[in-house]
C-alpha cells in the first residue's frame, strides 16, 4: 500500500525580488495549496523556513517554504524531514523544471538532480534520491550559459498565464497525490 505524502515543499527563494522570478514556481504552487485551504505560512522556528498544516477529512500534511536560497533549500528540508521522520516516500518537492515547457506539469519518483541546484542541495543534505518531485515546466533559454539569468525572471505574461494553468491541473490532481495514489496522478497529468 503506498504511503500518503505528509511534507509538501515548494523550492524557491525568498524576498519580494524573487517572488514572481520562474525560479519560485514552487513557492506558487504550496502559496496556492494554502490559499485553498484557507491556512497561513508562518515562521517554523528551528527549521529554517515557513510552514502551514492542511487537515480536512483525510488530508493530512505540511506545507514548507525554505528561507534559505534555492542553492542551500537541503539545510531546511532536511531538518523539519529528519525532525518528523518521514520516509522519502512521504516527501514531496515542488520546483521548476527547465526541461519542460510552461504549462507542462510532470510527478516523478526519485531520480537525480537534473541540474537544479535545489534538488542537487536536498539529496546532499538528506541522503537520498527516493522523494517525490512534481516538476513545472517553464522552459529553456536555449543556451546552459543563460540558465541562471532565465530563471530568476519573470516569464512574460503569457508563459506566467501557461505556468498558473499547470498549477491549477496539479491542484486538481491532489486528493489522489496527497493520498499516495502517484500512479493515477501521473496518468492524469501525464496525459
Amino acid at each position: 500500500m503506498p504511503l500518503p505524502i505528509r511534507l509538501i515543499v515548494g523550492l524557491g527563494n525568498p524576498g519580494p525580488r524573487y517572488a514572481m522570478t520562474r525560479h519560485n514556481a514552487g513557492f506558487w504552487f504550496v502559496d496556492e495549496l494554502a490559499y485553498r485551504f484557507q491556512q497561513t505560512f508562518r515562521v517554523a522556528a528551528g527549521f529554517f523556513g515557513q510552514a502551514c498544516r492542511i487537515e480536512e477529512g483525510n488530508i493530512h500534511c505540511r506545507l514548507f517554504k525554505p528561507a534559505t536560497f534555492m542553492n542551500e533549500s537541503g539545510l531546511a528540508v532536511a531538518a523539519l524531514f529528519r525532525y518528523y521522520r518521514y520516509a522519502p516516500e512521504q516527501l514531496l518537492v515542488v520546483h521548476d523544471e527547465l526541461d519542460l515547457p510552461p504549462g507542462t506539469v510532470r510527478l516523478k519518483q526519485g531520480g537525480g538532480h537534473g541540474g537544479h541546484n535545489g534538488l542537487r542541495d536536498i539529496i546532499a543534505h538528506i541522503d537520498t534520491r527516493d522523494f517525490n518531485r512534481l516538476r513545472i515546466g517553464v522552459g529553456h533559454p536555449g543556451h546552459r550559459d543563460d540558465v541562471v539569468g532565465y530563471v530568476l525572471r519573470s516569464a512574460p505574461k503569457e508563459e506566467q498565464t501557461l505556468i498558473e494553468q499547470a498549477i491549477a491541473r496539479a491542484y486538481g490532481e491532489f486528493p489522489a497525490l496527497i493520498g499516495g495514489d502517484l500512479a493515477r496522478t501521473m496518468n492524469s497529468l501525464h496525459a
